[in-house]
């Protein structure tokens, strides 16, 4: 929670004004039995009106004054809360943008939205609650104990004994519930990693008639976090109950003090009334304290969970040169200024927490202006491999070399403006045609959106849509289909004119002569940016410089076309395959 506060310190005035507010709230509230003792003992004693009536006025007018400093600790309160889970939220996202994607994959996406959301509302929850309560129900209290000294010691001391069993209970209730209540929020976790799954695959779920058991698999999971709420719950109900019977034993105590007192003349009636409001109002502060107890387990614990992400890092940064790595390339045949435009020195690949490398010794060189064509069977590492290149990834051996500079002393932002990435699943943005393009380049004109769009042969897709450019797009370009969503993609990453564009399978869902049509398109291109085509099809990549043959990790074969056919098993065995089901299709 202490790593949490610097995002409180903008707020540092309210931070101490709603405090404040509720201490002068709890002040006049204390003095409220005092004035009421002295209209028993005075005004109705001696039947004096007048007395009763300034000490009613005097009861409104604290009444009127609480009321203010209520009002004004809570807008105050309030004020910091939000400002404080704002600039947390906003904190935890910036955060979460700039992790890699091990530490992403690591995380999970249903995670890191629950601890974005219902933990940092917990958390928000409870740093309003404790600004407003957490001193003025223990000055409301301890106050109303050193009240009743000074009425009478020998009643008071029954305040000496009921407190700190009070206090045993709400600290020891607290501190069994606080890794509870981390439980739930695990609990909380995985139901919604079972709706993120159910939401996201309803057509697959539907397709293949698994309702009832995503269902049961569903409910059995929020059975999981009921009982574990429930069970946590009744161990905090106790807190409300136990002080309960504390605090009315308390006063059935006093009340029997008290009345020996009165009989024999050592307190007044008014006395002993004072002394049982000042015990009734350390019930109902203990009640609220009781529950800010409760309310406070869940915001620790929320707190603990938003902090753990936050505690995630990328581990080593990017910039490494000040650790020894050498900038210039490791391949000592090529002088000064001759290296290879893009080069995998020696590259392996292992995932976070993998039992086995993905890509073992990857050794290749790119020249600028080259399409290179990755092509393997499934699982082969295409993707991993190309991920490499705008580090998405850290490589685990080796290096990658752009320009003869590793790009790992290279900025992220200077290797992500040079890379433009086309991934496997497409995905588009709620907005316009235009606004998704321009993430490509946010000033990009007109023309060179339509220069990007035939390229990636879009131009149908826009303009049969109403508004062309200005065209509504879906979440998730729900309102397109797959080849629309593919072309727009390309299109997207067209605009920015990279030095390397990255298409990952990102043609799969086009028809075999709109493919043929974007591949011309690429090739007119060539000269200014280096392009890898990642497919599962032969005919995509046949045409490419210079073809990378992945199998199981490692590098089966480069060259051309012509030269795998002759001298590659691998790629011999994907080409015949797929041409030998081609021709049967055009027959």
């Amino acid at each position: 929670m202490k790593r949490l506060m610097i995002f409180l310190r903008d707020y540092k005035v309210e931070s101490v004004l709603a405090p404040l507010f509720k201490l002068l709230e709890a002040f006049f509230e204390l003095l409220v039995p005092l004035v009421m003792a002295g209209i028993i003992d005075k005004g109705i004693a001696d039947k004096d009106m007048g007395y009763i009536g300034r000490m009613g006025f005097y009861l409104l007018a604290l009444g009127i004054v609480g009321l203010v400093s209520s009002i004004t600790a809570q807008f105050f309160a309030a004020k910091a809360a939000v400002g404080f889970s704002t600039k947390l939220r906003q904190a935890l996202f910036d955060h979460i943008q700039s992790l890699d994607f091990t530490n992403i994959d690591k995380a999970g996406p249903s995670t890191m939205i629950t601890r974005m959301t219902s933990d940092v509302n917990q958390v928000q929850n409870g740093v309003n609650m404790v600004l407003r309560l957490f001193l003025r129900s223990p000055i409301i209290v301890f106050g109303a104990m050193i009240m009743a000294f000074t009425i009478d010691v020998k009643s008071a001391l029954v305040f000496v004994v009921a407190i700190p069993l009070l206090a045993i209970v709400v600290f020891g209730i607290m501190l069994c519930t606080i890794p509870l209540y981390k439980k739930v929020q695990s609990h909380l976790d995985k139901v919604l990693g079972i709706t993120r799954e159910n939401l996201t695959g309803v057509r697959v779920i539907r397709a293949f008639h698994k309702e009832k058991e995503e269902e049961e698999r569903f409910q059995e999971s929020n059975r999981a976090l009921a009982a574990m709420q429930m069970f946590v719950g009744r161990i905090s109900a106790c807190m409300n109950p136990v002080t309960y019977v504390i605090v009315n034993g308390a006063i059935i105590a006093l009340i029997y003090i008290g009345a020996i007192q009165v009989n024999i003349g050592n307190l007044t009636q008014g006395e002993v009334v004072a002394i049982l409001n000042y015990m009734s109002q350390i019930l109902v502060e203990l009640i609220k304290l009781a529950n800010l107890i409760i309310l406070i387990t869940k915001a620790l614990a929320s707190a603990d969970r938003v902090a753990s992400v936050f505690a995630i890092g990328n581990g080593e940064t990017s910039v490494q040169a000040a650790q020894g790595m050498e900038d210039r390339m490791a391949f000592r045949q090529y002088p000064a200024g001759k290296e290879p435009f893009l080069a995998f020195d020696h590259v392996s690949l292992t995932y976070q927490g993998a039992g086995a490398e993905t890509l073992h010794d990857m050794n290749f060189t790119v020249n600028r202006g080259e399409t290179v064509g990755i092509i393997g069977g499934t699982g082969s590492g295409k993707t991993s491999l190309v991920n490499l290149i705008p580090g998405f990834y850290p490589v685990t051996e080796g290096g990658i070399y752009l320009e003869g500079k590793n790009i790992r002393s290279m900025s992220e932002e200077e290797l992500r403006r040079r890379v433009g990435m086309v991934p496997q699943k497409a995905v588009l943005f709620k907005g316009t045609i235009r606004s998704n393009l321009k993430w490509g380049k946010e000033d990009a004109t007109d023309e060179e959106l339509w220069r990007a769009i035939d390229l990636a042969q879009a131009r149908e897709v826009v303009e049969g849509k109403d508004g062309q450019l200005d065209a509504q797009i879906a979440q998730n370009g729900k309102n397109l289909s797959g080849g629309q969503r593919q072309r727009l993609t390309i299109a997207r990453a067209l605009v920015r004119k990279p030095e390397i564009l990255i298409l990952d399978d990102s043609a799969s869902a086009l028809d075999y002569a709109t493919d043929a049509k974007l591949r011309t398109a690429l090739r007119t291109i060539e000269a200014e940016t280096t392009v890898f085509i990642v497919s599962q099809r032969a005919s995509s990549i046949r045409h490419a410089d210079k073809i990378i043959v992945l199998d199981d990790g490692e590098i089966a074969g480069i060259g051309t076309h012509g030269e795998l056919l002759q001298n590659c098993t691998v790629y011999q065995e994907i080409y015949y395959s797929q041409y030998s089901r081609e021709e049967q299709s055009a027959l």
